[in-house]
């Protein structure tokens, strides 16, 4: 784990478009926490690897095979590293 998740949360679209991907929270989650932030671009993934050095937010954003987007937002508390909760929810949920 590269980093605390705080609470976590999901949409009830995201669990629904998980379900029908056959997918689990547990999966997405894991992904997230170790780095791998899935469908990102370079500078996505830029900020995310300054965010674990500063405390700021982390993102994700994940392709499902049922072809759903699903984005995963860790949450900052400060720039001590503290993070608040994390939350999968699609875009349309944002």
């Amino acid at each position: 784990m590269k980093f605390d998740t705080g609470n976590c949360y999901a949409t009830p679209g995201a669990l629904d478009a998980i379900e029908r991907a056959g997918v689990s929270f547990a999966e997405l989650l894991g992904r997230h926490v170790r780095g791998d932030w899935g469908d990102l671009g370079n500078e996505d993934r830029a900020a995310n690897i300054q965010a674990l050095r500063h405390g700021s937010r982390i993102f994700s954003a994940y392709h499902l095979k049922s072809g759903a987007r699903v984005w995963v937002i860790t949450e900052a508390v400060s720039d001590d590293g503290q993070r608040a909760s994390t939350t999968l929810m699609l875009p349309a949920d944002y």
